[in-house]
């Protein structure tokens, strides 16, 4: 196991965008911070107002970024957000979204969720054929593509283009006073619509439509491209998926949406409260509480607390002003952050058999702190249960553990990971325990349990690939 672990990883990104909705900006910039568990590396804001393009972005947490009265300098009614947490391009102020554009029909705005896997090879192409990156993101990608004369010509390009793009994504766009939005035709990564007022908004997640009082539509289905305007919602289809999912990542269920999300046709919190339950049922103990790493461990904790009969109670205390350390790009910065972002609560532990809920056990290093930090406390007995398989696989569709050597599950024995973090005992949920939380499990990908993906890339990448190309 690497000795360079860090909490956890992170997914890419966060994306919002509204159409017809006064004061746009203010809009925007309540769904990024709805969003703000997906990235806390920077932000940015870009609007439409009378033929022009407003941007607004900065590194930073949104509430950092959007300091009061931004939204006067962030005029008209319709616009994109992004908060991002880097998986490929470095963690830069270049490399921070939206991205903006001139073509020959006029401005364009980007904002991407998710990893492009051919990304390597369309960008060698395009400078090949003489284009300069202002990036080292594969989001840019997109960009070039709006502007390649070669497909200029098509009435609606945007499908063609989309249908070049190979990996996970979630895109918004904006054009001329007009809102597209599209998801991967595997269906990877999530994106919703909602009517807001006269008008519509998109999100990665439902959450942000709970925020702010949006009546949920539905999911934009994989492979579809959707054009908001005036007209309301034009749907097309840029791959031959039509619709059916094949690729939905189950780490969202298990770790990275929020729990007030509506995800792939399920609940996020009813999700974590069965896998909790399951996780009981494969791998019972007799304790005298049962303790969460907050806060994506606490609800299948308290799935586990309900199906065992056992008190939940916290043990660790959360310090919500240090922020979510595993989505921090660098090993120095999450190692530093982790330290103060848990305490324990003696009196809780002291003399007690703990069973401690995790979501996942990804480098191992964090896990075997936090087991001794309840040493300390006083507990008697650790059990250590999470929330999902062995993670022994790398993942390239925008999850920040591109290495195999760097998890705690490759070439390692359970047993061995449990010595390593030492937990007296240690059980993970099976593979047929997680597919039993969710619906159609042969919707979703599982790659980081079992090595299939439902792409395929014959690299392996780290977030600076495209540095140096």
């Amino acid at each position: 196991m690497s000795v360079a672990e860090q909490l956890y990883p992170k997914e890419a990104c966060g994306v919002a965008a509204v159409f017809n909705v006064p004061d746009a900006a203010k809009i925007l910039y309540a769904a990024l911070f709805s969003l703000q568990h997906r990235g806390q590396e920077s932000a940015g804001i870009v609007t439409f107002d009378n033929g022009r393009l407003f941007t607004h972005k900065s590194m930073g947490l949104v509430n950092e970024v959007f300091k009061p009265g931004f939204e006067n300098a962030l005029p008209g009614s319709c616009g994109i957000g992004h908060v991002r947490y880097s998986t490929t391009g470095e963690s830069s102020p270049q490399n921070i979204q939206p991205l903006t554009a001139l073509c020959t029909d006029g401005s364009w705005a980007i904002g991407h969720n998710g990893n492009l896997v051919n990304d390597v090879t369309l960008r060698q192409e395009y400078q090949q054929r003489g284009a300069i990156f202002q990036t080292s993101t594969d989001s840019e990608i997109l960009l070039h593509q709006l502007a390649d004369p070669r497909y200029m010509t098509l009435p609606d390009r945007l499908p063609a283009l989309l249908s070049k793009l190979k990996g996970s994504f979630a895109f918004v766009l904006l054009n001329n006073g007009k809102i597209y939005a599209a998801r991967d035709p595997w269906g990877i990564r999530p994106l919703s619509v909602a009517r807001l007022g006269e008008g519509y908004i998109v999100a990665s997640e439902s959450c942000v439509f709970n925020q702010i009082g949006a009546e949920f539509i539905r999911e934009i289905r994989p492979g579809e491209l959707i054009r908001i305007d005036h007209a309301g919602i034009t749907s097309s289809w840029f791959a031959e998926s039509f619709g059916v999912p094949t690729g939905q990542c189950v780490f969202e269920h298990i770790y990275f949406a929020r729990p007030d999300s509506f995800l792939f046709g399920q609940s996020v919190y009813e999700t974590r409260i069965s896998i909790g339950r399951r996780l009981f049922q494969e791998s019972p103990v007799g304790a005298d509480c049962v303790v969460p790493i907050p806060d994506s461990g606490v609800l299948s904790a308290l799935g586990f607390s309900q199906a065992a009969g056992i008190p939940l109670q916290f043990g660790f205390v959360r310090n919500h002003y240090v922020g979510r350390t595993f989505i921090l790009p660098s090993v120095s910065a999450r190692k530093e952050r982790a330290d103060l972002k848990l305490a324990v609560a003696p009196e809780i532990i002291r003399g007690k058999r703990v069973v401690v809920v995790d979501d996942s056990i990804i480098r191992g290093n964090t896990c075997r702190r936090r087991i001794e930090m309840l040493r300390k406390a006083g507990a008697v007995e650790i059990h250590l249960r999470i929330a999902c398989p062995p993670t022994c696989h790398p993942c390239s569709l925008g999850i920040d553990f591109p290495s195999r050597v760097e998890l705690a599950a490759y070439n390692h024995t359970v047993d061995e990971i449990r010595q390593s973090v030492g937990a007296d005992t240690l059980a993970y949920l099976s593979l047929e325990g997680l597919e039993s939380v969710v619906a159609n499990p042969r919707q979703f990908c599982m790659g980081c349990f079992t090595g299939r993906y439902p792409v395929e890339t014959s690299e392996e990448r780290t977030k600076s690939i495209l540095e140096k190309r």
